[in-house]
């Protein structure tokens, strides 16, 4: 799948760890026993936020290293 362009082989990979970024986090939105937006915006739930960042962050690593 790598093209000669380095430029684009950039482009192509980022694209593709932020498409597979949002199916996660969509999943993991889904399985989660409560309502994180809800608690993100109404109640300011600053330990939901805590877990959404790392878990976000755990994704992406994974997401590199995979595509790495």
């Amino acid at each position: 799948m790598p093209t000669e362009y380095p430029l684009l082989n950039a482009v192509i990979f980022a694209s593709l760890g932020i498409v597979v970024l949002a199916v996660a986090g969509s999943i993991l939105l889904k399985l989660a026993p409560l309502k994180m937006w809800r608690e993100l915006g109404e109640e300011r739930n600053v330990a939901v936020a805590i877990f959404a960042g790392a878990v976000a962050i755990g994704m992406s690593l994974i997401i590199a290293a995979a595509m790495h």
